[in-house]
């Protein structure tokens, strides 16, 4: 695995703290679908990236592509601005938290 491969697998495990059974569950309830831009279809960017982070946890990292890689980076980074963005207040039921759910990360967690 080259430097660059093992950082992103770094930042990617630090960012995503929800398991492959947790965001596979919680993707199927009414909250996730709910929120995210649906830009030009019927599901959400984040609710398809999270499909798709479900699927990198369940690989073994030899087994990971380029494409993984590549997304695993735009997760972390996603995760890391959003974070960012923390409205005060109680955020357990709120849009901000179901999105970071949708990317595999649960800020209450």
């Amino acid at each position: 695995m080259t430097d660059d491969r093992k950082q992103i697998a770094i930042d990617f495990r630090q960012t995503v703290n929800m398991t492959a059974e947790e965001l596979d569950h919680w993707l199927g309830t009414r909250e996730s679908n709910a929120v995210g831009d649906k830009s030009g279809g019927t599901e959400s960017i984040g609710h398809e990236s999270g499909r798709q982070i479900v699927k990198i946890l369940r690989r073994a990292n030899g087994d990971l592509s380029d494409d993984d890689y590549a997304h695993m980076r735009k997760v972390a980074g996603y995760i890391r601005r959003h974070l960012a963005q923390r409205p005060s207040g109680d955020v357990r039921e709120t849009a901000w938290r179901y999105s970071l759910m949708n990317w595999g990360h649960d800020p209450i967690k």
